[in-house]
């Protein structure tokens, strides 16, 4: 895609945004297919390595393709606001956190936009890609409508999930939304640079698409979660039983095994989800009580096997998700939160995480720990062998609390 559907243009798209988790591996995809790509981001430091042909962040697939791209000239970010006018498409990548009380935000997205309208142009594309509160799409329609921009607007929501994203960004069907059926094509134009499968809905509808995805795997991560503190609680080994009641059994295929559901995605949305619908959500809210427990629960198993005040407590990761270096979000810090306060030491250990300089060598918990907890199921713990308590829900070791 070298030849640009606007001349007018010099840049094809420009990624608000685009220096973090879900914007970068866009810009590079886009730019390895050979379009003119164009980063804005606030973060001077993660500006800085992007153009240098770092990464802020491991993602796999993901390096080689930002080198050769930076290196062509087809790649390249800036602190400059005004680089959004220079390209036909603008894609939106921002984070739509919930507040203290759990609370969206509708006006994120249109409050970080007014810093940008000044430099936006008419015929231009601006794509939303952030997961957003329902009716936010809308709510940006407005605000261009009164700033009397001819800018199409479109909703095409990310559907990646870390450490996949440069395959998933090429494999996943698009969601693509818009309000009139230019808004649309142009859309679908822009995304079937990765993909051939293009699927339409209203914005409206796709803003719900995007949270009903991340809200039902939350909740099935509540239910397997909720099973094995049931069987845990009994003396039972949940991951056997969920091993034999899958087996050759495709009617509980999806069943997940149990673990710390975090990150920035599937609490937070389920909580938007939850706002949206006038906080009437029982099984969103029963969900957080269950997933946002679990560190509690393995917590309070650990306290029947040892005296938590006299023990040195060893964490196995930090980061929300195996073989990932992102803690966001991450409940090894609420279960080491917890434990700060009710054990005598804890330490923790993640290979991935560098940006924590409070976790020390994977071998000195192992040796100084009473007892331990796997809270990441990293690859490289498989490998551990010991004698000592473990708090296991991943069933990384084979071993379970009380073992």
């Amino acid at each position: 895609m070298s030849a640009r559907a606007n001349s007018e243009f010099p840049n094809d798209v420009v990624v608000i945004g685009g220096c973090g988790h879900v914007g970068l591996p866009l810009a590079i995809a886009l730019a390895d297919e050979g379009a003119s790509v164009r980063i804005f981001d606030v973060s001077e430091e993660a500006v800085a390595l992007v153009n240098d042909a770092g990464l802020p962040f491991d993602e796999p697939g993901a390096e080689d393709k930002l080198k050769a791209a930076v290196h062509a000239g087809r790649l390249a970010a800036t602190t400059d606001v005004s680089v959004v006018g220079s390209a036909e498409n603008v894609i939106v990548v921002i984070g739509t956190p919930v507040d203290e009380h759990l609370s969206p935000d509708p006006q994120a997205i249109p409050r970080a936009l007014e810093h940008c309208l000044p430099h936006l142009r008419d015929g231009q594309l601006l794509v939303l890609r952030s997961t957003v509160f329902p009716g936010v799409t809308a709510l940006v329609e407005r605000l261009i409508r009164d700033s009397g921009l001819d800018v199409h607007v479109a909703f095409c929501p990310e559907r990646i999930a870390e450490g996949r994203a440069m395959t998933e960004l090429y494999s996943l069907p698009q969601i693509v939304s818009g309000r009139d059926e230019r808004a649309r094509q142009r859309a679908a134009a822009l995304f079937r640079r990765l993909t051939d499968t293009i699927v339409e809905l209203e914005p409206e509808e796709a803003e719900l698409a995007k949270l009903f995805t991340n809200t039902w795997r939350y909740l099935k991560f509540a239910a397997v979660n909720q099973f094995y503190m049931i069987a845990d609680s009994r003396g039972l080994d949940f991951e056997r039983i969920r091993c034999a009641l899958a087996h050759d059994y495709p009617r509980a295929a999806d069943m997940p095994s149990a673990g710390f559901a975090a990150g920035p995605c599937l609490f937070k949305d389920t909580m938007q989800l939850a706002a949206f619908n006038d906080n009437n959500f029982a099984l969103g809210h029963a969900a957080m009580l269950v997933n946002e427990g679990l560190p509690m629960y393995v917590i309070s198993r650990l306290a029947e096997r040892c005296d938590l005040s006299e023990a040195t407590v060893g964490i196995l990761g930090a980061s929300f998700k195996a073989g990932s270096d992102d803690i966001r979000s991450s409940l090894a810090y609420k279960l080491k939160r917890i434990l700060s306060f009710k054990a005598r030491r804890v330490l923790m250990t993640d290979p991935y995480v560098t940006i924590d300089t409070s976790l020390v060598p994977l071998e000195q918990v192992l040796d100084e720990a009473d007892v331990l907890v796997v809270a990441t199921p990293h690859p490289e713990y498989r490998a551990i062998h010991t004698d000592k308590p473990v708090a296991d829900v991943w069933n990384v070791l084979g071993s379970e609390v009380g073992a």
